[in-house]
């Protein structure tokens, strides 16, 4: 079947006559989804289409050539089992096979040079079952009993997308999924919290699907962490933004969040158009929670940020405010935190390292968890703790062999009422999960 990106016609124009260079190929593995990215010298024409028995996907590159041997891919957590290319047509086309795994849903497009990146054929291999993102209902979030506060940490760009590149290539995508890892741990191990990582490798994630993967996970608060750039080396510090509603407060504010709002161009997906405000009274609604949101987000900003003073230099001693698109979620307060300039010389050896990563990670976390002990959700085991019924609680880390019932009994309390008290909606448990358990 030939497969058109967008329902395009099946080849694509726009190459030369002349043969056009592939400089590279890579492959990026993220959950549900494969990239493969073709690096050019300028825009091709190319087919897409799958063969079964045994099950491959084929791509046809007309008047190209690889300019550089292809090698040490990595396709171990890939659906492609191994790549192959050959010439056709007298040496004229380039015809590239995935042998596969698994049924894939290809979807294609060519991306036009921007930054650091020049021309590029991206073809994201969807699994055929991977499921789509279902978002509970935010009144259904608030009647679970005793339920943990949930913390959606966002590690900036990833993948095809390094962010900023700090001396001796020092990719800003890795210092922060570094970052992000240990506030992730942080937060694992404090009781009444639970988190959840928007990327936990090395893959871009689309600035809108961040927000949902966030959403989808009932998030209550959000952090994106980045390492900034400048043009001069000789800035330094670190920074908290949270989303402005009528421009950036200072012309710094504004530059950044336009740089940042680029990565979805570097990562292949277009800007969205959220049309939800038709409604008068949805309207109203909305700018309610976004004004509460944004009010406690600059709350807790303020509290990061004399936690983040103790260890690293700061660039603005108050909250930044700015449209950065990865925070645009109305009802989940965010955050975005630049945890320094790796374009400084001395800032980027001091974000290299894994001991001031994990002093950042500390700052973030102890900020965040101030700030929703003295205003936490309710129905969340934070908000009874803060009615001061903390001295009736005990609590149990899972260890390898408990079962849910075991727990109950050896405590002697009924089970549904376990279950209940911690907000479980099924008897799964985890290794190393903190459950609360209730006065008998």
């Amino acid at each position: 079947m030939l497969v058109c990106p967008s329902g395009a016609s099946a080849a694509h124009t726009g190459a030369s006559a002349a043969k056009i260079d592939i400089d590279g190929l890579r492959v990026h593995p993220s959950p549900g989804k494969t990239r493969i990215v073709f690096d050019l010298g300028q825009p091709v024409e190319y087919k897409i289409f799958s063969l079964r028995d045994p099950l491959r996907l084929v791509i046809d590159i007309s008047s190209a050539r690889f300019s550089s041997a292809v090698s040490d891919l990595e396709l171990e957590q890939t659906s492609i089992r191994q790549i192959r290319s050959a010439s056709r047509n007298n040496g004229e086309d380039i015809r590239v096979v995935l042998d596969l795994n698994e049924e894939v849903r290809p979807n294609s497009f060519v991306l036009q040079p921007v930054m650091q990146y020049g021309h590029r054929l991206v073809i994201d291999l969807q699994g055929k079952d991977q499921p789509s993102l279902t978002v509970a209902p935010k009144s259904e979030r608030t009647l679970t009993q005793m339920r943990d506060v949930v913390i959606a940490i966002d590690a900036g760009h990833g993948g095809d997308d390094p962010g900023a590149v700090g001396p001796g290539k020092l990719y800003e995508k890795d210092v922060v999924l570094g970052i992000a890892k240990k506030l992730h741990v942080l937060f694992e191990q404090e009781p009444g919290f639970k988190s959840k990582l928007i990327r936990e490798g090395d893959y871009y994630v689309a600035l809108r699907k961040r927000t949902e993967i966030a959403r989808s996970s009932q998030a209550d608060v959000f952090l994106s962490i980045h390492a900034d750039a400048f043009k001069t080396s000789k800035v330094s510090g670190a920074s908290v933004y949270a989303i402005s509603q009528k421009g950036a407060t200072s012309e710094a504010a504004r530059w950044l969040a336009e740089k940042e709002n680029r990565a979805d161009m570097i990562g292949g997906v277009g800007s969205v158009s959220l049309d939800d405000k038709d409604d008068l009274l949805a309207g109203v609604l909305i700018d309610m929670v976004k004004d509460w949101s944004l009010s406690f987000s600059l709350e807790m900003g303020n509290l990061v940020l004399g936690n983040l003073k103790k260890v690293n230099k700061l660039h603005k001693k108050t909250v930044e405010q700015a449209a950065f698109a990865v925070l645009k979620s109305p009802d989940i307060p965010s955050l975005l935190i630049e945890t320094g300039y790796i374009s400084n010389p001395a800032e980027a050896r001091k974000l290299a390292t894994r001991s001031h990563q994990a002093k950042l990670a500390n700052a973030i976390f102890k900020g965040v968890k101030v700030s929703m002990q003295s205003s936490p959700p309710s129905g969340s085991y934070l908000a009874w703790v803060k009615q001061g019924k903390t001295d009736k609680v005990k609590t149990h880390v899972i260890e390898r062999g408990d079962t849910l019932s075991e727990i109950a009994e050896r405590y002697r309390v009924p089970f549904r009422k376990l279950k209940d008290f911690n907000g479980l909606r099924n008897d799964t448990i985890h290794l190393g999960q903190t459950l609360k358990i209730p006065p008998g």
